[in-house]
């Protein structure tokens, strides 16, 4: 969000937070892309803030309400809110508890496995419905084609992109894994460690495919500490993973702090996993 909409997203935010009579007085802003998350000082409220219509925070408070009560580990709603998306000023707010990060930042790889597999366990009791991981993919695909809306992708970027994106989904598809519900992008940024232990943030990214999608957004060891990882399987979502990352980078309405260097680089790495010279897969 921009000057003066990040102004009224902070207002909007705490009039709502008032209106339960919880300890908010000003606002820290934690992250901003197509959201923007607040810590509502100086009490324990976290806010997220879109544009109604824009953004699936009814969809993302019920799982997380859902897992929460299956004892999975995310971050809950706030105990004293109805978690239900509230809407003010234009603006879509949910609120959750906020949790401050303890050190070590960086979880280590094998309590990061063991909380992802708790989170898979959790979201096997769940029954919501929720787009297939192809869903995310044809996006990406969709964004790709568009020249209009990724007018700085040069050609033999747009053509590596998009063969990836054709080609990895199907040898995804081929390979014929059992699919569930996934968080979507279980990766370092969505993953906070707390006094409670690690727990996964933006469930907003829900989505059905084989486990080795989620594996494949997580630090490469984790997967050495998740049981029964298809390592073939694994190096394919990697590869599909890195390309819808790009694509999104490209995005001419991206909001991702600093996105067009980190487009720049997920290219790279594209090249690097694919060993592409621009021309398409070899």
């Amino acid at each position: 969000m921009r000057e003066p909409r990040a102004r009224r997203a902070v207002s909007a935010a705490l009039a709502v937070a008032a209106s339960f009579d919880l300890d908010a007085d000003d606002a820290v802003a934690l992250h901003e892309s197509n959201r923007i998350t607040l810590w509502l000082t100086p009490g324990d409220v976290l806010a997220r803030v879109a544009p109604l219509g824009e953004d699936a925070a009814g969809f993302e408070v019920e799982l997380a309400r859902r897992l929460t009560l299956a004892g999975a580990p995310v971050a809950s709603p706030h105990p004293r809110v109805p978690a239900i998306v509230h809407e003010r000023d234009g603006f879509a707010i949910t609120l959750w508890t906020h949790h401050p990060p303890v050190p070590p930042l960086d979880v280590p790889a094998s309590d990061y496995a063991h909380a992802l597999a708790r989170l898979h366990e959790g979201l096997r009791e769940i029954d919501l419905p929720a787009p297939r991981f192809t869903d995310r993919v044809a996006q990406a695909r969709a964004l790709v084609d568009d020249h209009h809306r990724t007018p700085q992708l040069t050609a033999p970027d747009r053509e590596l992109l998009a063969g990836t994106l054709r080609e990895m989904e199907r040898s995804v598809l081929e390979h014929g894994a059992p699919e569930r519900l996934l968080h979507g992008e279980p990766h370092p940024g969505n993953l906070l460690p707390t006094t409670e232990g690690p727990l996964f943030v933006d469930l907003e990214t829900c989505c059905r495919g084989p486990v080795e999608f989620d594996l494949a957004h997580a630090p490469d060891e984790v997967a050495d500490h998740y049981p029964d990882v298809d390592r073939e399987l694994l190096r394919r979502c990697r590869t599909l993973m890195t390309a819808m990352i790009a694509a999104w980078r490209w995005d001419r309405d991206d909001r991702f702090p600093d996105g067009r260097r980190q487009g720049v680089e997920w290219i790279a790495r594209l090249r690097a996993e694919t060993g592409t010279d621009g021309a398409g897969l070899r």
